[in-house]
């Protein structure tokens, strides 16, 4: 199994800067796209950023020039920086990573348990 783990979520004030982590353990060959979902209260999951094994992103209209993805794949860890932020990024963030376990293997979805961004004043 491929456990992720995320932290740095928590309360900041509008305008502030948080960044999250998300690590990747267990028993893991590759990691190919890793991603950052964030669920607001009432509304769907939507996908906030994305990082490709190669390095390219992408970010939701929302978010664009004021978060950061990126990735540390000897750590198998991504991250993401998240500044000017807005009382709209309050969410569960959750990190996503599609992995596979062995060379011959298929690659599979994983998901992280999520951490909670609030910004309020």
């Amino acid at each position: 199994q491929v456990q992720l783990v995320e932290s740095g979520g928590g309360l900041v004030q509008p305008g502030g800067s948080l960044r999250l982590s998300c690590a990747a353990s267990g028993i893991i060959f590759s990691i190919s796209t890793m991603a950052w979902y964030r669920q607001a209260p009432g509304k769907q999951r939507e996908l906030a950023a994305v990082i490709r094994s190669g390095g390219t992103t992408n970010y939701i209209d929302s978010v664009k020039g004021r978060f950061t993805i990126s990735r540390d794949n000897a750590k198998n860890t991504v991250y993401l920086q998240m500044s000017n932020l807005k009382p709209e990024d309050t969410a569960v963030y959750y990190c996503n990573a599609d992995a596979k376990r062995s060379y011959s293997g298929s690659y599979a979805d994983y998901w992280g348990q999520g951490t909670q961004v609030t910004v309020s004043s």
